[in-house]
């Protein structure tokens, strides 16, 4: 079983920093994603990160998120920087094994403006 933990969250002002981290307990994930909701709307995907060291962004992050994962400690981080008030969502970790899918509970970003 994959078990997988968020934190990092909270209130930031506009143009501020967040590091989001996602602690997995399990083995041979072969990838591990960021998704976010917002009130109202679709989930999409943030950022994609995969063992081999693939890395893909949403348009809207480019430039400004950054994802990044230390295997020994099975954990996955996103680092935000330059946050806008529409980065206001719920940011959810997703691992990715065995063609299964395995979510966290997410954790709360609030960019204020």
């Amino acid at each position: 079983q994959v078990q997988l933990v968020e934190s990092g969250g909270g209130l930031v002002e506009a143009g501020g920093s967040l590091r989001l981290s996602c602690a997995g307990s399990g083995d041979r994930i072969d990838a591990m994603l960021w998704h976010r909701q917002a009130p109202g709307k679709q989930r999409e995907l943030v950022a994609v990160i995969t063992t081999g060291g693939s890395i893909h962004y949403a348009d809207s992050v480019k430039g400004r998120f950054t994802i990044s994962r230390d295997n020994p400690k099975n954990t996955v981080y996103l680092q935000m920087n330059s946050l806008k008030p529409e980065d206001t969502a719920v940011y959810t970790c997703n691992a990715q094994r065995n063609g299964l899918n395995y979510w966290g509970k997410g954790t709360l970003v609030t960019v204020s403006s």
